[in-house]
């Protein structure tokens, strides 16, 4: 008798089950769901520019309209690298802090080393970097929850900024080229900042990242099924440090750009800034427990943000009820959050 043979079934590569963990996490229609998100987003923000156009005249004009994407250029990038993190299911509440932590190490690198203008910026955005892979390694290595690794780090970051700036501004006098970086109108007869031809292509750069490449797909795969993940062959670890590390990155971004607008490292600034970020992320359609999100839905977010706040100072709404109406938004995207994870 020949002996009987039994089937035996192929193993799933690591990429495969990956993948299959990416579409087992995601609800049904759950792409029509963010893309109505995005549509809600920017009808809103269309509202908002109607609203504000029909109250002031100063509004709808060619140089209020470049301060508000000038406005959003920081914000908007930091949201982008948080896009990342909260897709995977963390939080990064230090990005606020650590921003003018780079900024004020973009004033040692430039001013007090003497740098050149080329070697101190990459430095700075790399020194960014290192602070996403410390709060990377604290989350994934240590296990430390995200919420409280990341608010050690921002703690961390506001203690360090003013002691080594000595508790002072620092300027950027002796390198005004370093001042150009985000103010130096780069089309000739119209205020178009150099700052915002960045923030567009930092948009090109993190919409390619999130859908065309690796990083993204295990990004959603982490956020919408972390253990099918590890499962699958995936270390989970090493790309959440990764993660953390692209967030950083564009944190260093965000530090040279702002330093650079303000022709000054501020030391006591910063604060704050994390909520804005976050709250452009998840208006924009990410869901705060991870697994779902997109880059346009975090611009337009961004975008809203800094025309709210725009359009308010314009009316000559008081300060203390500009945070009110902030923090209102913050509160109504995350109601709307709760909905569409109720729905899932």
């Amino acid at each position: 008798m020949s002996p009987t043979t039994t089937p035996t079934a192929e193993p799933q590569t690591p990429s495969t089950s990956a993948y299959a963990a990416i579409e087992a996490g995601k609800p049904r229609l759950a792409w029509l769901r963010g893309s109505l998100q995005q549509l809600l987003a920017a009808a809103s923000l269309i509202v908002i520019v109607i609203f504000f156009s029909v109250t002031s005249t100063h509004f709808f004009t060619a140089n209020n309209l470049t301060s508000i994407l000038t406005a959003a250029t920081v914000t908007g990038i930091l949201a982008l690298g948080t896009t990342f993190v909260i897709i995977t299911g963390g939080i990064d509440l230090s990005i606020g802090t650590a921003m003018v932590l780079c900024g004020v190490m973009a004033g040692v690198f430039l001013t007090y080393w003497g740098w050149p203008l080329w070697a101190g910026v990459l430095a700075t955005i790399v020194f960014g970097g290192i602070i996403g892979l410390i709060n990377g390694v604290n989350v994934s290595i240590l296990g430390i929850p995200p919420f409280i690794a990341t608010l050690g780090m921002m703690l961390i970051a506001a203690g360090l900024s003013l002691v080594i700036s000595g508790t002072k501004p620092i300027y950027f006098n002796d390198t005004p080229s370093f001042q150009q970086i985000m103010n130096l109108s780069i089309i000739p007869g119209v205020r178009f900042p150099l700052g915002v031809a960045i923030f567009i292509v930092m948009i090109v750069v993190a919409a390619i990242l999130l859908s065309r490449t690796i990083i993204g797909r295990y990004t959603f795969s982490i956020g919408s099924n972390e253990a099918a993940t590890a499962l699958s062959g995936v270390n989970v670890r090493r790309w959440k440090i990764i993660v953390y590390t692209l967030a950083g990155l564009f944190v260093g971004i965000a530090g040279v750009l702002s330093a650079s607008r303000l022709s000054s490292a501020q030391p006591t600034g910063g604060m704050g800034l994390e909520l804005e970020a976050i709250a452009a992320v998840v208006i924009g359609g990410t869901s705060l427990q991870g697994g779902k999100g997109s880059i346009i839905g975090t611009v337009i977010g961004a975008l809203i943000m800094a025309v709210l706040t725009n359009g308010l100072r314009i009316i000559s709404v008081p300060q203390e009820w500009q945070s009110v109406a902030v923090g209102i938004v913050i509160l109504v995207a995350v109601y709307l959050d709760m909905l569409r994870r109720r729905k899932d």
